[in-house]
């Protein structure tokens, strides 16, 4: 493997630390690093303030090096992961407290995971049916580990998790008498809150969650199981989590980033996410490649470095132009009154950051012009 300073500008890497932003590759991923920090620092505050953990989901970004910053800078006292391949990048890389928020079911996928369970490690899964607890129990115990897991609880996503309450202690139960598991508590998380523009949707939905999430704890302490762990949340609803006074730990990702996405919800005051709440920290640098159409230009930022199921990017600090249209390759931009050249270069908002990110094997770290990191995305494409 070569070391970075032997990679290849443009074959290799799209950057290297010191030149200029101009003359980074595209279409590049670029972390805005005051912004970046900005975010981390803000919600490390936050989570103070609630006396609130914060587990930050690495899921968004994948990288090793932006979980290391949201520990050292932004307070996070651990990282949750969606797969268990993506998991054990964070292990081998030293992580020591790590929540797979997703069930594993797989034989293959439970050795692996149990695999890097050590002493001074704590791994943790979600459990949504009981036949899965023994499975969990015999590569545990067969490997002389302890697994943790939490009970998913269905509060709204309509996804994962238990909504029968009986079913949830029975599991839970099941969990705690296992050899080689440990009952940690429960996973409750909405999804489809997180995105919900209006403040008033979001808290409204969330009292639900809040509601549910009572009653399950309620009713696994009346058998005689207590949660030490009560984790949910995301960027758009952890604050309600944080104020219901049944979580102690929020699994926020997006904050770090942001997205066009998320930029749109409101806060209480009505006011957008990327303005009032957090930076813009994520950007996609495309250049103009043709501008032969009169009233349009064309990027090199299309669908193969993109997600856009949340929607078009945003062009950042424009007002005047507009990305309306992508295909493979090309991204087309309105510009009515032809002020874009050849070889100019734009930064993208993108719509959606967590499928982006896993686009792309570099992040290119910048502050003041200049590029300052550059950061594998350590874990891209690890999907098992």
């Amino acid at each position: 493997m070569k070391s970075q300073k032997d990679l290849e500008i443009g074959f290799d890497v799209p950057a290297k630390i010191g030149m200029s932003v101009e003359d980074v590759q595209t279409p590049a991923l670029l972390i805005d690093l005051d912004a970046f920090e900005a975010n981390l620092t803000r919600m490390r505050q936050l989570a103070a303030h609630y006396k609130i953990q914060l587990r930050a989901h690495a899921k968004m970004h994948k990288s090793v090096d932006v979980s290391r910053r949201q520990m050292e800078i932004g307070g996070a006292m651990g990282i949750c992961c969606q797969k268990v391949s993506e998991a054990e990048v964070f292990a081998r890389a030293g992580f020591d407290n790590i929540l797979i928020t997703n069930q594993i079911i797989d034989p293959v996928k439970i050795n692996r995971m149990v695999s890097f369970c050590a002493p001074g490690r704590r791994v943790i899964c979600c459990v949504d049916d009981g036949a899965n607890v023994a499975d969990l129990s015999a590569a545990a115990s067969g490997k002389g580990v302890v697994l943790e897991c939490l009970v998913e609880l269905e509060c709204g996503s309509q996804r994962c998790g238990v909504s029968d309450m009986a079913k949830l202690v029975e599991i839970a139960a099941a969990i705690d008498s296992a050899e080689g598991l440990k009952f940690s508590g429960l996973q409750s998380y909405n999804g489809r809150i997180q995105h919900h523009q209006s403040f008033a949707e979001r808290q409204a939905a969330e009292k639900n969650v809040a509601s549910v999430t009572r009653q399950a704890v309620d009713a696994l302490r009346k058998a005689g199981l207590e949660c030490e762990c009560v984790s949910g949340g995301g960027t758009g609803s952890f604050a309600f989590e944080a104020e219901s006074g049944i979580f102690n730990e929020i699994q926020c990702g997006s904050y770090a980033f942001m997205d066009a996405d998320y930029g749109r919800i409101e806060n209480e005051s009505g006011q957008r996410f990327d303005q009032a709440e957090w930076q813009n920290a994520l950007f996609l640098l495309t250049s103009i490649v043709s501008t032969a159409q009169d009233g349009q230009a064309v990027c090199d930022a299309g669908l193969k470095v993109q997600s856009v199921d949340s929607g078009l990017p945003v062009i950042y600090g424009r007002k005047d132009i507009c990305y309306i249209q992508c295909s493979d390759e090309h991204g087309v931009i309105e510009d009515k009154n032809n002020t874009l050249s050849l070889k100019d270069k734009l930064m993208l908002v993108p719509g959606h950051c967590d499928p982006t990110c896993n686009l792309h094997d570099w992040y290119v770290g910048v502050r003041g012009g200049k590029v300052e990191a550059l950061w594998p995305v350590s874990a891209r494409g690890k999907a098992w």
